[in-house]
């Protein structure tokens, strides 16, 4: 699967908020837009607000019975960046 880039129009509020919710959960911009299209194609209501979007996250991990801390997120976040760009391609958009 090849990763093409778009782009998205934001107001300036929005995009703001958008950066320190990412900044804080250690995501890229991209990571949380993609998490929100998996959510409407699921049928589910969007997100008001992106904190709420990354609130539904943990959500979903909690009903799965998966406990998933900050630490977790954080470890798998770093291990995806060290790995070559090649290896990043193949892996399985979720």
């Amino acid at each position: 699967m090849r990763i093409r880039t778009i782009s998205v129009s934001l107001p300036p509020k929005q995009l703001k908020e958008m950066e320190r919710v990412a900044k804080r959960e250690n995501r890229t911009l991209s990571e949380l837009v993609r998490e929100t299209f998996r959510r409407y194609q699921e049928g589910g209501p969007l997100p008001a607000t992106l904190a709420e979007a990354l609130g539904w996250v943990r959500e979903d991990a909690k009903r799965k019975g998966v406990r998933v801390t900050q630490r977790d997120i954080n470890a798998e976040i770093a291990g995806v960046r060290r790995q070559p760009a090649r290896e990043k391609r193949k892996q399985p958009v979720r």
